[in-house]
């Protein structure tokens, strides 16, 4: 997940700007390939990061442009000052942090809980999902997480979410844990999950779920980072960064 700003200073956009950079340029590269997050829409970048973006950018009183680029290609070209700043659904892992620096979170999000409508669970507790089967994808957090809270519950493994919401269709799950926007996309898209609905949202833990998606920076650009923190925490606290998640997302996602 990944969206690229690069701000060029008072130099062309791609030299290779210092922290005492004073910045006046955003050019923004994003993969195009993962809506609602970000999306090709004639050919043109679009998307909840996009639109973000632009938001970050006015409030740092910086122009901004996007390009679109392929995933594998993102942190190289940002290391080698093709652009300065990834906002592409990028998680905050620690390998990442190896390479590049990241600023707070802009999204944080949740998991939830799935059940059948009709005599569905409606109790999403270890104890109120105590003997019941749990589908979750397998190999991720989300099956860590239920093997460690739920130890009374059966879990089953998948090798996709929606094979697992496609068993709970049938019956032969009580529910199934993963990301609220990946179900609520499976809600809204497919026939069979009129059988189904949202019960409960999970706590996030960092432990399981990681920090979010942040927007990542070269190590050295430390005032860079400063700025799109100071624009993320004013577009929060006067309601901006709500009403652009709420034009892709149903509930809130930081």
């Amino acid at each position: 997940m990944f969206l690229l700003l690069a701000c060029a200073a008072p130099l062309s956009s791609g030299s290779k700007a210092s922290d005492a950079t004073v910045w006046t340029a955003v050019k923004i590269a994003s993969e195009g390939a993962r809506p609602p997050y970000n999306y090709l829409d004639n050919n043109e970048l679009a998307g909840f990061e996009i639109d973000l973006a632009r938001d970050l950018c006015a409030r740092m009183n910086v122009s901004c442009s996007f390009v679109a680029q392929d995933w594998d290609s993102l942190v190289p070209g940002l290391l080698d000052h093709q652009y300065d700043a990834i906002m592409a659904a990028m998680e905050i892992t620690d390998e990442a942090r190896e390479k590049i620096a990241f600023s707070k979170p802009y999204i944080q999000m949740p998991s939830a809980f799935l059940a059948l409508r009709e005599d569905g669970v409606k109790d999403a507790s270890p104890a109120g999902l105590a003997d019941k089967n749990i589908g979750v994808e397998s190999g991720g957090a989300h099956q860590a997480y239920v093997e460690d809270l739920y130890k009374q519950s059966e879990i089953h493994p998948y090798a996709t979410l929606e094979e697992a919401i496609l068993d709970l269709a049938e019956g032969r799950l009580d529910a199934v844990l993963g990301d609220k926007d990946a179900i609520a996309d499976f809600l809204k898209t497919r026939r069979e999950a009129q059988c189904c609905m949202l019960i409960a949202d999970v706590p996030r833990d960092p432990a399981y779920f990681g920090d979010g998606v942040g927007i990542g920076l070269r190590k050295q650009d430390e005032t860079l980072k400063a700025m799109f923190e100071k624009a993320l925490d004013a577009s929060k606290a006067d309601g901006a960064y709500a009403k652009i998640s709420a034009k892709y997302f149903d509930f809130a996602i930081n």
